[in-house]
């Protein structure tokens, strides 16, 4: 089953499959690839941003640009 990035439930893990082109070079120094493993870790309220841990490392995302990432998390 495929969501964005911004729809994952706390906890939830998944694999990044896809990201809209123009945002590739605006995440990439974040380590968010395709094919990379993600977790969501912490939503903040009031359409505030994303925390995911890839790798063994945290990052927070903004809502908008998490709309525009992709993520497979099987069945």
């Amino acid at each position: 089953m495929e969501k964005k990035l911004s729809e994952l439930d706390f906890d939830e893990e998944g694999t990044v499959k896809e990201i809209e082109a123009e945002f590739r070079k605006q995440i990439a120094g974040m380590g968010i690839r395709e094919g990379k493993k993600v977790r969501m870790t912490t939503r903040q309220p009031i359409k505030g941003p994303v925390v995911i841990e890839i790798g063994r490392a945290n990052t927070s995302v903004g809502l908008g640009l998490a709309d525009k990432i992709i993520v497979d998390v099987g069945d």
